[in-house]
């Protein structure tokens, strides 16, 4: 794989009280002919975050051609599970309903932060999306005791998710951020809202440096399930794997062919991939620098 960079697409700025800051977890949804809906999270002058979108021509994705002025989901109220922020993960059509998962995240004491995996559901095509609890529908549990990451659903023979799982908090003196493990696990679900899982581990450490994979995206191709995610060591990379069967996977990061450019902004770090299908290319949408902070861009597969 070589992926050819396209330049930034979009970044906050003050925009809205709402929208300060932060592009972060670029989802794309095709929405007619070569124009994409792309979904993101931002920030407002409080850090809390909310579920905002752009809609661009893939063919002139420097040509924003609508910027929501209101966020489609906001935090939740206070003590909630989401009281700090939404998150978006991914979205899937069921039916004539679309479900979109999100990171819900709350502001911790011993800890910096506490995440559960939110739903939310709107009809149709159009933008309500109305939660469908004021609780997650998957938290911490004997699986996954300490903390959740960003999800990716595809539809299969059944519903599958590849989700990231906190394996422990350590403490602030540690090199590693507070100490925390995050690897890639899978589920199953018949509904989209029930999962049931069994603590399988898909995406581990390759080295004793790694401490965080997160934010897969998930492609099946043919008989092949490919896997594109972010790995840091002292700064996140993209990588990527492949399997027989969407639970054993194969790393295989050296053959990415994407990686941080010599200046701007991306010379620090790339994260949070979305690799996307349309007319015969493939896409990939990503973050740089500082989790989201200095916006998204755009990249396309050169031998495809």
């Amino acid at each position: 794989m070589k992926w050819k960079k396209l330049g930034r697409i979009f970044c906050p700025n003050n925009n809205f009280d709402w929208m300060v800051s932060y592009a972060a977890v670029p989802f794309a949804e095709h929405l007619y002919k070569d124009i994409f809906r792309i979904y993101f999270s931002c920030r407002d002058i409080n850090n809390r975050s909310s579920i905002a979108y752009i809609e661009i021509d893939i063919n002139n994705p420097n040509d924003i051609l609508k910027l929501s002025n209101e966020p489609l989901l906001v935090p939740g109220p206070k003590g909630a599970f989401d009281d700090s922020g939404v998150m978006i993960a991914c979205i899937i059509k069921i039916g004539r309903k679309r479900l979109l998962y999100y990171l819900g995240w709350f502001l911790g004491v011993t800890v910096p932060f506490r995440n559960s995996i939110g739903l939310a559901i709107a009809e149709n095509n159009n933008l309500k999306f109305k939660k469908y609890s004021i609780v997650p529908i998957l938290d911490h549990s004997e699986t996954d005791p300490y903390s959740l990451s960003y999800v990716w659903v595809i539809k299969d023979v059944k519903l599958k998710m590849w989700y990231g799982s906190n394996l422990r908090w350590g403490n602030e003196s540690e090199e590693k951020d507070y100490g925390m493990e995050y690897v890639i696990k899978y589920a199953e679900s018949k509904n989209g809202i029930n999962w049931v899982r069994n603590g399988k581990v898909c995406i581990d450490f390759k080295s004793t440096d790694e401490y965080a994979i997160s934010r897969p995206t998930v492609i099946k191709e043919e008989i092949i399930y490919k896997m594109w995610y972010s790995y840091r060591g002292k700064k996140y990379r993209i990588g990527y794997a492949d399997s027989k069967d969407g639970i054993n996977w194969i790393r295989k990061d050296e053959e990415v062919g994407i990686d941080v450019s010599k200046q701007g902004w991306d010379s620090e770090m790339i994260e949070y991939p979305h690799v996307i299908d349309h007319k015969g290319k493939r896409y990939m949408l990503y973050n740089g620098n500082d989790y989201g902070k200095t916006g998204f861009g755009l990249a396309v597969l050169e031998n495809n």
